[in-house]
């Protein structure tokens, strides 16, 4: 350090006044609401999350209104002119037709494949799958993890070293490689039946966590309240320690959603996955992918459709963590803090 010079002068820390103004400011915010109040509206402040939630909304709508779906044997019809199994004659050698800038959709706006297929016919149907997979995955895995990580953090001991060793056992195997050997099985008999094979091996990140959760939070003093009271551990597990673990598991299960349809796109993309005569979104890039150099918009909207949902669920679940983390604190304005400031003082 030269002479005459100052070294740099440390920021001065928030003053004690001013940490309980913004305490006061965040008490004053959730003052008569409940816990569910509280979520929603923390969650309403987080942009990229509202705004993900639309678009997540949008997208469903637009697959399953656009070409119907089916349940069993009954067909919903949509208002889209083509079916995603329908041939007719190529139109504009397969080009698609919409043009954003002029506003014109077309006959084919995605375009069509070399047997004259509406490809956005085929991506919503491949959307349609893909949603249905990511759904029942999640739903699976979300429930598996939550009830193997509930009873091995609650009772510890013989029971959650058989459960631990038990999950480490299966994360030991890779779920790609799972998927691989019971896919082109399971695939044959529709999404559902491939979605409950996934979501049967991706619960075990989950159960790891809430078997943390449970561990903290069994040692509380409202579970020693409630064991006085006789509650038994049923009731203790699932109407007391629960629901103070709900932030963790809604949270994680919006990544595990994103995750699913990741892995049922790698699957199909490999031919373990849907089979023919439905579809996916994976799928459809599977068979197309010798025609990337000639007719690359056959993989533009499933590649788009993948993505843009695999964001939308993270983005939803990066709100959810934080409306459900007491930690996460919103910086309030300066106008917020000088009234604070202003009735402290009065």
């Amino acid at each position: 350090m030269t002479r005459g010079t100052r070294p740099p002068m440390p920021e001065p820390a928030p003053s004690i006044a001013e940490e309980t103004n913004e305490n006061a400011i965040a008490l004053k915010e959730v003052e008569g609401l409940s816990q569910g109040q509280i979520v929603r509206r923390r969650f309403s402040r987080h942009r990229g999350a509202v705004i993900s939630m639309i678009v997540l909304a949008a997208i469903v709508l637009l697959a399953f209104t656009s070409v119907g779906f089916v349940i069993g044997d009954w067909r919903v019809p949509g208002w889209w002119q083509y079916d995603w199994a329908e041939a007719v004659a190529l139109e504009n050698n397969g080009l698609p037709t919409l043009d954003v800038f002029h506003f014109v959709v077309g006959n084919h706006p995605f375009g069509q494949d070399e047997i004259g297929r509406d490809i956005f016919a085929v991506v919503m149907r491949g959307t349609q799958q893909s949603l249905m997979i990511m759904v029942i995955v999640g739903f699976i895995g979300t429930f598996l993890g939550t009830v193997i990580g509930a009873i091995s953090g609650y009772y510890r001991g013989v029971v959650d070293g058989t459960l631990m060793r038990f999950t480490d056992i299966v994360i030991t195997i890779p779920v790609i490689v799972i998927g691989a050997v019971l896919g082109r099985t399971v695939g044959i008999a529709g999404a559902p039946v491939l979605a409950l094979v996934l979501g049967a091996v991706v619960w075990t990140g989950l159960a790891r966590l809430v078997r943390a959760e449970f561990l903290s939070l069994r040692e509380r003093e409202f579970v020693d309240a409630a064991r006085v009271a006789g509650a038994r551990d049923g009731r203790i597990i699932f109407r007391h320690i629960l629901p103070n673990a709900i932030g963790v598991i809604v949270v994680n299960a919006t990544l595990l959603m994103a995750a699913a349809i990741l892995i049922e796109t790698g699957l199909s993309f490999l031919g373990y996955g849907v089979q023919s005569p439905d579809t996916s979104l994976g799928k459809i890039v599977s068979e197309n992918q010798v025609a990337f150099s000639t007719r690359p918009w056959l993989f533009w909207w499933p590649g788009f459709f993948i993505i843009a949902i695999a964001l939308c669920v993270n983005f939803i679940g990066d709100g959810l963590r934080d409306a459900f983390d007491p930690r996460q604190k919103r910086m309030p304005s300066l106008r917020a803090l000088a009234k604070a400031k202003q009735g402290g003082s009065a």
